[in-house]
């Protein structure tokens, strides 16, 4: 499958992204980070590429929990945590051909197209 969709079914933007996708016929691979978390390595590649800012799911309760220290944390901290705590990834997240290529939903709609591909 050439598009992936990391999220979780309950997650609005995910419902969102999803009846965006099935409406302009887009092929792509639902994973459920609840319960199929991406490993350390995928999520390495993913900073790589996108940066750990942009993934922080920083409306969240495990978000909050982290505290103050969460501040002073780099890309290789951040790693750590999300591979520990899929729900600290804002979502969906988007992997197009193994690369990363977008988080969240809020593009506009050519920039969305244009992004994946479609």
């Amino acid at each position: 499958m050439a598009l992936q969709v990391y999220g979780i079914p309950n997650c609005g933007t995910c419902k969102k992204a999803i009846a965006w996708l099935d409406r302009n016929a887009v092929e792509y691979e639902f994973i459920n980070t609840k319960e199929t978390p991406p490993t350390q390595a995928q999520i390495e590649d993913w900073i790589a590429t996108l940066g750990s800012k942009p993934m922080r799911n920083t409306s969240g309760q495990s978000y909050r929990a982290l505290g103050e220290k969460k501040d002073t944390w780099g890309d290789a901290d951040w790693a750590k945590a999300f591979a520990a705590n899929a729900m600290l990834l804002k979502r969906p997240l988007f992997v197009k051909d193994g690369k990363a290529v977008m988080v969240g939903f809020k593009a506009a709609e050519a920039v969305v197209k244009e992004t994946l591909g479609v």
